[in-house]
Parts: structure tokens; C-alpha cells; sequence
């Protein structure tokens, strides 16, 4: 990983969005489903804290090598028709309409092989790779990310529901290269103080809204403690409805005015998507449901590339 710029300092109190604006929020307990899988990671990871302690953690740490720069995988000089795929690898999720919430039949399979599938992401020209890790809704594992990276050369990120600072130890510990923090569970301090544990663990952050009020909310924190270290992302569903549209991304984007950084996800499934999108400067997107559909997920993002 090549040298960063220095750690920059958390903001004061006095600043907008510091710590001593929000010195007596408490966690955040989002609406519908999202709602509901936040009730149930709280309890999980308490169960895993009781488990596994940091210091365990940071012996495992200590036998890894640096992270993969995953910043500099998808924040590249890109071409006039270029863009960055971060390809996800997704079983399962609560917004798929089939029995068990399974993508394809074949996924629900004990012998779901996540390697096989990052070796054809690689072979189509993916970035990077987005791995799934909640069990209990998405049917991921923990494990999938050392034996994504086994398969590929590829910088992985841990996409999950990352709510407490100990799973920042663990998505190190378990080899993750970035991590996922969604400002729709996150007040403020914890968002801060996660972005901070995460640049000293050398792992970039994606930092996703769905909402206005919430991209407003952590615009002013990107690049915070380090640019080289975190990326800004537009979820394009609305999480009332569950529903997609790209055109969330196309409106928003204006908002953001390093568009290097800007990362669009969800309802992305055609090369005209991605057309639209460098249209407004966006040239990083994440996509995974509409891969996984596919018999062949290195095809369809093959074609989504042309």
C-alpha cells in the first residue's frame, strides 16, 4: 500500500458534525427490515464479543499482511468509457421475492462456492469484490473473505452491518480490505469513531446513505481521518419499499463534489446504467443482484462492461 497523507484530527466540538454536537445520541434504530437486522446484530455481536475478545483478534492480525489497497482499486484513472466494478458475491436477501429470499435455487446449496465465483469476477475485469457476510438474512459467511482473497488478487470488502467497533477488529482479523458503514445505522460519534478504528487498521471504509438527510449528514466526513482511506456511497433503494431506481444516484450526485470518491449501488444492471452514471461523473459502482442472477455471474459482468 503506498504512503497515505497524514491522519487528519477529529473534528471539535464546536465543529459541524463533531463529536460535542452529538455527545448524548443513542444508537440508532432504523424503520422496516433494516430495523430489525440491526435488533438482531446487536445481539449477535454481543454473543461474539463474549466469544472472541480484541486481543485474540489482534493476534490474528498481527500474522496477516497489510490489507490490499482497495481505495486504489476502484479510485484509478479511468478511460472516457470506464468504470470501476466493485462485483459482489450475494446468496441471499430480504428483498428477493422468491421462497427463502434465495437469488438462485442453486445458492441455497451447502457447496456455494464464493472462490469460484470471485475467480470469474476477476477474469471479467472486476475492481474489486464485495462479499456478504451476515448469516442470519444474506446466508454470507465470515469465512468467504480469506477464501475470496485466496482465489484472487483482488481487494475485498466486508459488506455486513458494522455497528460496534469490535467487528472493525474482526473484519481485519478475518482479512476484509474495506469495510461497509451505513449511515442509516450510525449516529454521528459512532460513525466517526468507526471511520478512525478503521484507518488504523489500514482498511478503507465505504460509507453508504440511501437518504438525503443522511448524505448530507457524512459528506463532511469523507476523507476523514485520511482521503485515501474512505468512499462515499449512494444506495439507490429506498428502504420503505425496497424498491431501485437509478435515478436517486443521477439526482444526488451533485451533492458530492468529489465525484472520484462517489460509489453508486443497487439497481445497476445493464452497460447503459453505467453509461448514465459516468454521465453525472460517477464512475465507481457496486453490483451484485443483478450478477448473481445470472447463470454465469462473470458473464453478465462481462456484458455489463462491454
Amino acid at each position: 500500500m503506498p504512503d497515505h497523507e497524514p491522519p487528519q484530527r477529529r473534528p471539535d466540538p464546536g465543529d459541524k458534525g463533531g463529536e460535542g454536537l452529538h455527545a448524548h445520541e443513542g444508537p440508532v434504530r432504523p424503520d422496516g427490515v433494516l430495523g430489525e437486522i440491526i435488533d438482531h446484530k446487536r445481539r449477535e455481536v454481543e454473543a461474539a464479543k463474549q466469544r472472541t475478545s480484541i486481543d485474540a483478534l489482534r493476534e490474528r492480525i498481527a500474522e496477516l499482511g497489510r490489507p490490499r489497497n482497495f481505495f486504489k482499486a476502484v479510485v484509478r484513472a479511468k478511460g472516457a468509457h470506464d468504470t470501476a466494478v466493485i462485483a459482489e458475491i450475494k446468496r441471499r436477501s430480504p428483498s428477493v421475492k422468491s421462497e427463502g429470499g434465495w437469488i438462485r435455487p442453486e445458492y441455497a446449496r451447502d457447496d456455494f462456492d464464493p472462490a469460484s465465483i470471485a475467480r470469474q469476477y476477476h477474469g471479467a475485469g472486476a475492481a474489486a469484490i464485495s462479499c456478504l457476510t451476515d448469516a442470519k438474512y444474506f446466508a454470507g459467511s465470515l469465512d468467504s473473505i480469506h477464501r475470496v482473497r485466496d482465489a484472487v488478487p483482488l481487494p475485498v470488502l466486508r459488506k455486513d452491518f458494522i455497528i460496534d467497533p469490535w467487528q472493525v477488529w474482526e473484519s481485519r482479523a478475518a482479512g476484509a480490505d474495506a469495510i461497509l458503514l451505513i449511515a442509516e445505522c450510525l449516529n454521528q460519534s459512532e460513525l466517526l469513531d468507526l471511520m478512525i478504528l478503521a484507518r488504523e487498521l489500514q482498511l478503507t471504509s465505504l460509507i453508504e446513505a440511501h437518504s438525503v438527510d443522511n448524505l448530507l449528514r457524512i459528506l463532511p466526513h469523507i476523507g476523514f481521518p485520511s482521503r485515501s482511506y474512505s468512499l462515499v456511497g449512494i444506495n439507490n433503494r429506498d428502504l420503505g419499499t425496497m424498491k431501485t431506481s437509478l435515478a436517486h444516484t443521477t439526482r444526488l450526485a451533485a451533492m458530492v463534489e468529489d465525484t472520484s470518491v462517489l460509489v453508486s449501488e443497487s439497481g445497476i444492471s445493464t452497460s447503459q446504467d453505467l453509461a448514465r452514471l459516468r454521465a453525472v461523473g460517477v464512475r465507481i459502482v457496486l453490483v451484485g443482484e443483478s450478477l448473481m442472477r445470472e447463470e454465469s455471474p462473470g458473464e453478465a459482468l462481462r456484458a455489463l462492461r462491454r
